[in-house]
């Protein structure tokens, strides 16, 4: 999330109300900026603290398993799978690119959203991949020690053990931007397929590509 941003959007964000629900709690005056009634096209800064009165809000939380060449990030086109979220309020957690496949959490709970894209490691991501070229065995004390990349700089150590001789298993407790491929990019390896199977406790299981199944967050 990029700072300054208006309020409604911050909201929307946030997975609290979309941005016609975060109007209305505005104009109703149920939400505070640093303790006062915020107005529509305040500007939120990121050390400001936002708050929303009234009765607690219905969160929903569902594992969903993206498939492979569905890119969940156009929000614009309104037959798109995320549309159709939104208008029921839920919004993906973290982001798969389109030809990456597997488990994504969809929510309208903001606090959970910002626990799963931190860094702790309650919430680290695991991934199976399998690339065309024999897989060295050092790639797994070079993921460990914190890979220096050119494109995203130097990463936080990340587990990673070769299954057989092109496919292994990576966990991460960052989610930079195409963070794997680029790492196996680097180390000239050819992805053939990438899916993630874990986020935290939340495994993707037997779901099929497409389908959903409601969850709770463990509270340990």
């Amino acid at each position: 999330m990029e700072y300054p941003i208006r309020i409604n959007k911050y909201l929307r964000d946030k997975g609290y109300a979309s941005r016609r629900e975060a109007d209305k709690l505005i104009d109703d005056g149920l939400v505070l900026l640093n303790g006062k009634k915020a107005e529509n096209g305040m500007m939120v800064k990121e050390d400001d603290k936002v708050e929303i009165k009234g009765k607690a809000k219905n969160c929903q939380y569902l594992a969903y398993y993206k498939p492979r060449g569905l890119a969940t990030q156009d929000l614009a086109g309104k037959e798109s799978v995320i549309f159709q979220w939104a208008k029921n309020g839920l919004y993906p957690v973290g982001r798969l690119d389109k030809e990456s496949e597997g488990l994504m959490i969809l929510t309208n709970d903001g606090r959970f959203t910002t626990e799963v894209l931190s860094d702790n490691p309650r919430y680290e991501k695991e991934y199976i991949v399998k690339v065309k070229e024999p897989l060295r065995k050092g790639i797994e004390a070079i993921f460990g020690s914190g890979m220096q990349t050119r494109n995203l700089g130097k990463l936080l150590p990340a587990k990673a053990k070769i299954i057989n001789k092109t496919t292994m298993r990576v966990i991460l407790n960052e989610g930079k931007r195409h963070q794997i491929r680029v790492m196996l990019s680097e180390l000239r390896y050819t992805i053939e397929s990438l899916k993630r199977i874990r986020i935290g406790n939340i495994r993707l299981g037997d779901l099929e590509p497409g389908q959903t199944r409601p969850f709770k967050p463990s509270k340990d």
